[in-house]
């Protein structure tokens, strides 16, 4: 054990690298992606210290580029399931025992090789198996990642140190920060790098051993994460990688006695999907334990304009907001709602920047966007494309075109509809259509105006059954107090006079409410007090030695 009670290092934000014209980072990233297109890797299951391969393989191609093989993956069946469990359940007891410096170390270590020797290798294993550009790569994979292992490290020692304030005399009271008992299953989505990262490692530096189970999409860069892991020191079967289909592997680890935690990205009915096994196996006494549950799922993100917003800087955060990484993240902006007075404005500006965007291989520094992750997610976008161009209330402003002939391409697609309540304004798309309802802002009187103003803020509030995030562009203040108190459920993260993505960790926390998850704030200590179970511990220095207390001496 130590003599010292060490503090871990004070985190500072990871600084994004721009891939400008003679850099290095640009000629290594280049080097590294064409190093990653020649080697085809192949990834086995990674349980306990054993590396397994199976006789069930998936292809891994570049959605971009379907004849570009990157490799194959390995996936998990019932057996190496129950082999994972067992790992992770024999790794526990030694793990938390370790002390939380040392469990720290790790993790910054990790942080470190992220930052230097792992930083292109990552970035662009996610260019080419996500389909992201050199920027969406580097703030993701790279610096969110980064980010996560050395806030946490600190967050972690916050909360240890987080001490009751009062210990009377003859007293001493303390917080002990214990791991779950039990096993935490984590499941992460495609669309960020940094979360497939962050939802095993959250939990497991807090002392707690994970089963993950990676996107199928995104199994080249989680691959990359595991390699850096074990390179940074992770002990053997502290996180245990299970690649495979979740209606495979669900059953077996969510019936399990000793499932602890679920640490969950992705859609909204699988994750309802797994409450309500969870609620069920309760009523059952399944478990040892109340499982812990903390998912972040869909979103149906707004931006929401004011009369006196800046025309042009409404427009560039709804193209970014909408349009980066072709739409597929949780945060992308997916409805906005414009004054009738700014829409021609804001709408040319949309036109002129979908128009000059270059749309195609990532591996082209001058794309701006990508292809959409699969054929489903192709699919699915198309329908939404004809189902607003068959409508007549609604019109294609700019895009509505698609070409999977080569990759799964969605270009950047604007549809402005009259009816708030058209279907592309509430379901979720997942892609790049941003639908926009311009909406009635004459001044025939003031009260004209703020009747109007209520009746549309509250269907804002109410056309989407998710609250993630959601973005207000206004100039007065007054207005800006109002907007942002009558969406206030609304979003999670809420933003003033920004698009609603590209939430920091440290800086905005992330995670939103109502359909859209537990809100347990990744990025924060709020998420990682979620993996621990506190014990309360009293210690009487000097004991009682006589049961009467003295109310009861009459004389």
């Amino acid at each position: 054990m130590s003599s010292a009670i060490y503090q871990t290092p004070i985190p500072v934000n990871e600084a994004i690298k721009s891939y400008a014209p003679g850099s290095i980072e640009k000629a290594l990233l280049k080097t590294e992606l064409d190093r990653q297109k020649r080697e085809l890797v192949e990834i086995p299951l990674i349980i306990g210290d054993k590396i397994i391969k199976t006789s069930n393989t998936e292809e891994i191609r570049a959605p971009h580029d379907r004849s570009l093989k990157l490799g194959i993956y390995h996936k998990a069946g019932k057996e190496e399931v129950a082999m994972a469990i067992n790992a992770a359940r024999n790794a526990r007891e030694e793990w938390a025992a370790m002390s939380f410096e040392d469990r720290a170390a790790i993790f910054l270590k990790a942080a470190d090789l992220l930052a230097t020797k792992y930083r292109y290798i990552i970035n662009a294993a996610t260019m080419l198996g996500q389909s992201k550009n050199p920027f969406q790569a580097e703030i993701d994979a790279a610096c969110e990642l980064i980010d996560f292992f050395r806030f946490n490290a600190y967050y972690m020692f916050k909360i240890y140190t987080d001490q009751p304030m009062v210990n009377p005399f003859g007293n001493w009271n303390r917080l002990e920060y214990r791991p779950l008992e039990g096993f935490v299953f984590a499941v992460t989505p495609f669309n960020f790098t940094s979360i497939a990262g962050n939802l095993p490692t959250a939990p497991a530096m807090l002392g707690n051993v994970v089963v993950w189970k990676p996107a199928s999409t995104s199994m080249l860069s989680s691959y990359y994460i595991m390699k850096l892991l074990k390179e940074a020191g992770l002990p053997d079967g502290v996180i245990n990688m299970i690649p495979g289909k979740g209606s495979d592997l669900g059953s077996t680890i969510l019936n399990h006695a000793h499932l602890a935690g679920i640490h969950f990205t992705g859609s909204t009915s699988v994750f309802q999907g797994m409450w309500k096994t969870v609620g069920e196996n309760l009523s059952k006494n399944v478990y040892k334990n109340y499982p812990r549950i903390v998912g972040e799922t869909g979103g149906k993100d707004f931006i929401f304009a004011y009369k006196d917003a800046d025309a042009k800087a409404l427009a560039i955060a709804m193209f970014r907001g909408a349009f980066e990484f072709q739409g597929q993240k949780c945060s992308a902006a997916s409805r906005a709602y414009v004054p009738k007075s700014l829409w021609p404005s804001v709408r040319d500006d949309l036109v002129k920047m979908a128009e000059e965007i270059k749309v195609g291989d990532i591996c082209d520094f001058k794309t701006f966007m990508g292809a959409v992750i699969d054929k489903n997610s192709y699919d699915n976008n198309v329908s939404y494309i004809e189902y607003a161009k068959k409508s007549n209330e609604a019109k294609i402003v700019v895009g509505g075109r698609y070409d999977d002939s080569k990759g799964y391409f969605i270009y950047p697609t604007v549809v402005e509809t009259s009816n708030p309540k058209f279907k592309l304004m509430e379901e979720e798309i997942f892609g790049p259509i941003l639908t926009v309802h311009p909406y009635d802002d004459s001044d025939d009187s003031n009260k004209c105006s703020d009747e109007k103003l209520n009746e549309i803020l509250k269907i804002v509030d109410e056309t989407s059954p998710y609250a993630l995030t959601g973005a207000v562009f206004a100039q007065d203040r007054k207005m800006i107090s109002k907007i942002s108190n009558a969406l206030k459920n609304a979003a999670g993260n809420f933003y003033i006079n920004d698009k609603p993505t590209g939430a920091v960790v440290g800086q905005q926390p992330f995670g939103g409410a109502r359909a859209s998850g537990t809100n347990d704030k990744a990025g924060s200590y709020l998420n990682l007090i979620r993996w621990l179970n506190v014990r309360t511990i009293k210690e009487n220095f000097l004991p009682i030695h006589d049961y009467k207390y003295p109310h009861m001496q009459e004389s």
